[in-house]
């Protein structure tokens, strides 16, 4: 009997041996089963529904961009093949000419880029500045005449003076004709801005961090200047960035208090190039030297050169922004 199990034990087929690599491979492959399972994107999306939803995003952005794009092509395009054969994407001929148009007037068109860009940066600031502090005042409960002043705010948006005391008040009590304040004082206080960031520090700075700080002797404006701005710069940068785009894209206040050549922003002498070639194309049944003179002006390149280096700019300053809007979209989505 024993021998018979010897045999039947030799007949057998010996156990496999478990290599530690066996072990691993059959470890693992639950694992990779499970990991294709859950195979997402950092879109939460995955197949289909992500290639559907890139091709939307695509198009859209496609769609935003694509005006400026055709701007940049018609500034670039000759002024007999526009007139010829319309607004093309692909022209038939390419021409700097309207560009060189531009650069004769290069002084003033320097000296116009240098106004701009000062009353932008020190408008900015500065309307920043007081639109912050103001908020942050009738923001605070402990403020006792916040409602008062919020009021006043909220008036200014429903009524104003007019045109006339304006001027008048401008010129005659505040004597900032031909000054580069008039440029900037205008648009200084916001009352809407002045609301949005009141909103903001209300839900996004917490009062206990503000209480904290109190209790350990901090002042008022060393609160404001060492915990509420870091918290709030998300809210800071947009009102800053609506700030950026309000001076930069002013001509009004040019148009009511600057005279002199060396004051004048660039969309207000913008405004004047188009005005001048406007009344050349409107007065050119006369003949003559007009005549002449107008068909050696790109007119419609020109506007377009115009917009290109009015706009290009500031579209390359908005990316700076951007990491402030994505940072924003979350503050105070958890409520305590």
């Amino acid at each position: 009997m024993w021998q018979n199990t010897m045999k039947i034990n030799q007949n057998s087929s010996p156990p496999t041996p478990l290599h530690k690599g066996n072990v691993q491979n059959q470890l693992n492959q639950p694992n990779k089963k499970s990991k294709r399972k859950k195979k997402y994107t950092v879109h939460g999306l995955s197949g289909f529904p992500n290639l559907l939803m890139n091709i939307l995003l695509g198009s859209f952005a496609l769609m935003c961009i694509f005006p400026f794009l055709y701007v940049i092509i018609i500034s670039l395009t000759d002024e007999k093949t526009l007139a010829r054969n319309g607004y093309q994407i692909l022209p038939e001929i390419w021409s700097f000419e309207a560009y060189r148009y531009l650069w004769q007037m290069k002084d003033q068109l320097l000296q116009s880029y240098t106004i701009t860009i000062v009353v932008t940066v020190l408008g900015t600031v500065f309307s920043v500045a007081m639109i912050a502090l103001f908020a942050y005042a009738i923001s605070r409960k402990q403020f006792k005449y916040r409602g008062f002043f919020t009021f006043i705010a909220f008036f200014t948006m429903l009524f104003s003076g007019g045109l006339i005391p304006f001027y008048i008040v401008a010129t005659q009590f505040l004597h900032l004709r031909n000054s580069i304040w008039a440029l900037i004082l205008p648009l200084a206080m916001n009352a809407f801005y002045i609301l949005i960031m009141r909103t903001f520090f209300q839900r996004s700075v917490p009062e206990s961090i503000l209480e904290s700080a109190r209790i350990d002797g901090a002042s008022e404006l060393r609160i404001f200047a060492k915990i509420v701005v870091p918290l709030s710069l998300p809210g800071l940068a947009t009102i800053a960035l609506f700030s950026t785009l309000g001076y930069w894209n002013d001509w009004f206040n040019a148009l009511l208090f600057i005279d002199e050549p060396n004051l004048v922003p660039l969309q207000s002498m913008l405004m004047k190039i188009e005005n001048n070639i406007e009344f050349l194309r409107q007065n050119s049944l006369a003949g003559g030297a007009q005549n002449d003179l107008l068909s050696a002006i790109p007119q419609d390149a020109a506007k377009m050169a115009m917009v290109v280096i009015s706009t290009l700019p500031i579209a390359i300053a908005y990316p700076f922004f951007q990491k402030y809007f994505v940072s924003g979209l979350t503050i105070g989505g958890v409520k305590e």
